[in-house]
């Protein structure tokens, strides 16, 4: 099963040093890697096809730019991996696995945070125990669909934040997510960065408040 990797980029030129044998290894594995700059101003772009790898650019925004990507794409099965996550060993074959089940239409992975801030491994339990529960997965867990299945959703709704939350609600239509147990690694910036339990408290807020529907536009001004 042919398998295209989706990888939303802004100025991600310090982590593609860190990324690209990660991203290699995929490519070597046969998976199409295609690498979506956003306009990154650090030389992202032009790091990235030095290296060897497909890039195109897109208009500025991760919903935007994993729909430019998943349009070019040629696989089958499309796979958005956000540019500070690693996959883990075997990711290609435990997806081709899933998705051997003409039934299952989509999936994610669980995950793990690394960071300085202690308690990243109580939010990563509780994210991969809300996700199985609720079928909602963040683009933090690697989401994996079928081609056919984007184009379903009409893609990623064109919106700057939630996007997969609201792309995750469309798909649950067409089937269950095959939820892998299988860890994604990705970083926990977010939460060293503004504090563990003041994100925490944040994205609860976000996520209450787009489930009473305030629009996606002031829940992104309200998290910046």
């Amino acid at each position: 099963m042919k398998l295209s990797v989706i990888i939303p980029m802004l100025n991600e030129a310090a982590g593609l040093a860190r990324q690209r044998d990660e991203w290699q290894k995929l490519q070597q594995a046969g998976a199409q890697v295609l690498l979506v700059d956003g306009g990154s101003e650090d030389g992202s772009a032009e790091r990235a096809q030095a290296a060897g790898f497909e890039v195109m650019l897109a208009d500025r925004g991760r919903a935007r730019q994993m729909n430019a990507g998943a349009r070019a794409a040629s696989a089958e099965v499309l796979l958005f991996l956000h540019a500070d996550t690693v996959l883990p060993a075997q990711a290609l074959s435990l997806i081709g696995a899933a998705m051997q089940d003409p039934a299952v239409h989509w999936g994610r992975f669980d995950v793990d945070i690394e960071g300085r801030s202690r308690g990243l491994a109580m939010v990563a339990f509780m994210m991969n125990l809300r996700s199985r529960l609720s079928g909602i997965a963040t683009g933090d867990q690697a989401i994996f669909m079928r081609a056919s299945a984007f184009r379903a959703i009409g893609g990623f709704p064109d919106q700057p934040l939630m996007e997969d939350i609201e792309a995750s609600r469309r798909l649950k239509r067409l089937s269950a997510p095959s939820c892998l147990r299988a860890r994604v690694r990705t970083s926990g910036r977010r939460w060293d960065h503004r504090g563990l339990w003041r994100t925490i408290l944040l994205m609860w807020r976000l996520r209450l408040a787009y489930w009473l529907g305030v629009s996606p536009e002031r829940l992104a001004r309200a998290y910046r």
